[in-house]
């Protein structure tokens, strides 16, 4: 593992467009921002005398927009699948530029960056002095070599916000099947994309699937910098990151399937020590953050401060949350998701958020002005009851796993106005509604709560049959899909918040057929969702 010291020191030589612009709505958890950003230019080293073709076969994207800023990134590399992306051990120089038009006819902000290899070569910009609300066209450069054009914006300002058009997305799995979901998404007219976790998967190469891996299962830092650059190398993926700023946060499979803080996925608790689990959480988190437009500090060592606001004027405010660094480990000794929900999982102190975290977000909410009060979190929030034989169990992997830090979560969203939970992880689009005391349905509604379905995870028939019982079982659910993929489109006015259920025809080839299975309303005011 890299020491913090070094691993400092390169991402303070990438952030060159001067100090982090944070506070209000584009504070984070824990930080400062990207580490270290000096108020003037670092020194740039000398260009090599030849470097390897396909220096920018990763793409561009941006990330956490500010009223003035946003973030900008790219990793350079020749070789996405070689050590050191087949790039030499050296820090190389990175010209960046932000511009008005997409021919870059009036750029407004310039810089120089250092790709440092032991961020992989990846750069981390904070391109500011940006005016609030705008479209900004940016690329970078090596030499005489540049990169993609991206296209970026930045949030606006104070209370003359009348619209913002979002989609969110979670679970792509690679092998699992293609990405059209993607392709039509960057088509949609969207202020900026969500996703919600398990941007890779950690599973090792199926011959068999609809396109296998080339890298290996990763368990260490190499490993999961080839993994994250093969998902990276994806044309639709790269191209929904060049269109529209990104807000990320993770789930479990950036890691580990169903790992919960230090504690590894049952099947290897009795193979994996603490220390050794806790060193590759530390290489996939160094990693993850190498490969995102992220506006927070860098990991030190397996510890990554993840959550943050991101506001958008006085219209929304998103609090994005990290539901699986802190948490306790699952309830009920089980050794799937799915069991009988015992009463370990009413215990006080067990917690989805962490103490920290949930501090955070109770001082985050209270100082909120926003109309809608949006969490991007991973898992269900919403009570659901799965059928067990003659019994009524729950997935544990879920907030019904940890039923007290879910009540003291609803407790806090009902001190602000509309408050909306987006989640991801499930594989299935949904709709729930959370009462004030999310155990007793008949208590009233407090938070609409809209799942989303996967880019191409699926189910395997048994678990879609599963999914659908525990819905028609559940009081909370009011809609549920679990056949199809794809993602879902939210348009944000001051009155309501509109949800459209897109669907994929399919994922077994690069282009399908796009369709809206379902729209659901929130009224402002009123948690109640209704169908449109």
């Amino acid at each position: 593992m890299i020491r913090r010291r070094a691993f400092l020191a390169g991402v303070a030589a990438t952030a060159v467009a001067g100090a982090c612009s944070r506070g209000g709505d584009g504070e984070g958890g824990g930080g400062s921002g990207v580490s270290g950003a000096p108020d003037t230019a670092p020194e740039v080293p000398a260009l090599p005398p030849s470097l390897p073709a396909g220096l920018f076969a990763l793409g561009v994207a941006s990330g956490d927009p500010l009223t003035d800023s946003v973030i900008l990134w790219t990793r350079l590399v020749s070789d996405p699948q070689a050590d050191g992306g087949g790039l030499p051990d050296q820090p190389l120089p990175v010209r960046w530029e932000v511009a008005a038009d997409d021919a870059f006819d009036d750029v407004v902000a310039s810089g120089d960056a250092v790709a440092e290899p032991a961020l992989a070569h990846a750069v981390h910009v904070d391109a500011s002095g940006l005016e609030p609300g705008t479209w900004y066209w940016y690329r970078f450069s090596v030499g005489e070599t540049a990169s993609p054009v991206g296209r970026t914006r930045t949030a606006p300002a104070g209370d003359d916000v009348d619209r913002l058009r979002f989609a969110f997305a979670s679970c792509q799995n690679f092998q699992a099947g293609f990405w059209p979901a993607y392709d039509h998404m960057t088509a949609e007219d969207l202020d900026l994309i969500v996703h919600l976790g398990d941007y890779i998967y950690e599973d090792g190469p199926d011959p068999g699937a609809v396109r296998s891996y080339v890298s290996p299962a990763p368990t260490d830092l190499s490993g999961y910098r080839r993994r994250l650059a093969e998902y990276r190398s994806d044309p639709a993926l790269q191209a929904a990151h060049a269109r529209v700023p990104w807000v990320c946060t993770w789930d479990d499979h950036e890691v580990r399937n169903n790992y919960a803080g230090d504690v590894p996925d049952r099947p290897d608790e009795a193979s994996v020590s603490a220390e050794q689990f806790r060193q590759r959480r530390a290489d996939a988190y160094q990693a993850y953050y190498e490969h995102m437009p992220l506006r927070v500090d860098p990991p030190n060592g397996a510890e990554l401060t993840l959550y943050r606001t991101v506001g958008w004027g006085d219209l929304a405010r998103f609090y994005v949350l990290d539901g699986r660094q802190y948490r306790s480990d699952q309830a009920c000794d089980a050794d799937q998701d799915v069991g009988i929900v015992c009463a370990e999982a009413d215990d006080d102190d067990r917690t989805m958020l962490g103490v920290d975290q949930e501090a955070w977000l109770g001082r985050r909410l209270g100082e909120s002005d926003a109309t809608w009060n949006v969490v991007a979190q991973q898992t269900i929030v919403s009570p659901i009851v799965v059928p067990l034989g003659d019994a009524a169990g729950g997935n544990l992997d879920q907030w019904d796993g940890y039923r007290a830090a879910r009540r003291r979560l609803v407790d806090q969203l009902r001190e602000v106005d509309n408050p909306v939970i987006l989640t991801g992880d499930i594989h299935a689009s949904g709709v729930g509604l959370v009462s004030e005391d999310p155990d007793d349905p008949a208590s009233p509604p407090a938070v609409p709560e809209l799942v989303g379905t996967s880019i191409s995870s699926g189910f395997p028939p048994d678990l879609v049959a599963l999914v659908e019982a525990a819905a028609a079982a559940s009081p909370a659910v009011r809609y549920v899909e679990a056949r199809r993929r794809g993602y879902v489109v939210v348009d944000v006015t001051a009155e309501e918040l509109r949800a459209d259920f897109r669907y994929v025809s399919t994922v077994d080839t690069p282009q399908a057929d796009i369709a809206t299975g379902a729209t659901w309303v929130v009224a402002a005011g009123d948690p109640e969702p209704r169908p449109a």
